[in-house]
């Protein structure tokens, strides 16, 4: 069960503008007696290949770092998908220095298969605090769900990662280390799109599926193996009562 913090049953009003992340979850944390508050976010749920990595972050003083933009604007941290490759890549070296700290976690497609992505995300999350040189008082999560449990303190909200600086940080660090990985994996495994879609469907790796089946990097849960009568016989099943997140081919 999540130990939530006091005064924060309340849902809050969304972010005005999504293009840049505020601190508000943060500064009600601190108001219901949490110092040190890290926020946690995902990337990789959905993939038919590669890992699940969460990044966990404790957001450091002041306001979080910039970008230079367009016509002399300026690009505030949010939300990885708001953010271009190349904002990402920015925002993923200056970062670091304005954190307090930030750690990642992983499971691997072999760990997805066998316990499932809910359970996958919980362990990844976990091996991403005990990371950290601290203990958090605090964790926000971005959605409905606390995947965590105790005996971590939690706060679930929708839209964290628009809302929460440390969200969002922890969402741009998560998705520029998950790529780089499945770019590099592109190098061993060519054909399957890995730099380009990072082991989502997509039009390539739909191809070289099913010319060639699956890597040793595939999650072999996941349905689309259904819809691959070469490598059918792949597929590991789970229990009926086990989330495996599957995602059909078609």
């Amino acid at each position: 069960m999540t130990d939530a913090l006091p005064g924060l049953e309340e849902p809050q009003a969304p972010a005005r503008d999504p293009r840049r992340a505020g601190d508000e979850i943060e500064r009600r944390l601190r108001e219901a007696g949490a110092v040190r508050i890290a926020g946690v976010d995902e990337v990789g749920r959905g993939a038919w290949a590669g890992p699940v990595v969460v990044c966990a972050a404790i957001a450091g003083p002041g306001a979080p770092p910039s970008l230079p933009g367009r016509g002399g604007g300026t690009v505030h941290l949010t939300d990885s998908k708001l953010l271009t490759r190349a904002q990402r890549e920015a925002f993923a070296e200056i970062l670091p220095a304005w954190l307090e700290a930030h750690a990642l976690g992983a499971a691997e497609p072999a760990e997805i298969d066998r316990v499932g992505m809910t359970e996958a995300l919980r362990r990844a999350a976990v091996r991403a605090l005990q990371a950290l040189p601290h203990r958090p008082d605090a964790v926000i999560l971005d959605g409905k769900h606390d995947v965590l449990g105790a005996p971590w303190r939690v706060h679930c909200q929708v839209g964290a990662d628009r809302r929460s600086v440390s969200v969002a940080a922890a969402s741009v660090l998560a998705k520029v280390h998950r790529d780089r990985l499945m770019a590099r994996l592109e190098e061993e495994f060519p054909g399957y799109g890995f730099a380009d879609s990072a082991g989502y469907p997509s039009p390539a790796h739909r191809r070289a599926l099913q010319e060639h089946g699956p890597t040793p990097h595939h999650r072999l849960s996941w349905s689309y193996l259904d819809d691959l009568p070469r490598w059918r016989h792949l597929r590991k099943r789970h229990d009926p009562l086990t989330e495996t997140g599957q995602l059909s081919l078609l």
